[in-house]
């Protein structure tokens, strides 16, 4: 059950690394997004890290 966890967790790290990298690379990237896109992402790997 741990490793679903684990493993969902990843998949939502990635669909947002996905995610920051599609508003990057727009004309007008939105940095208030990208900023919160990513702190959305660090919480999620310092949740992975703690399992």
């Amino acid at each position: 059950m741990e490793s679903t966890h684990i493993s969902a967790l990843n998949t939502k790290h990635a669909g947002l690394e996905r995610q920051i990298h599609e508003e990057m690379t727009r004309p007008a990237p939105d940095a208030a997004k990208i900023q919160a896109l990513k702190r959305k992402k660090l919480r999620i790997k310092e949740e992975i890290a703690l399992n």
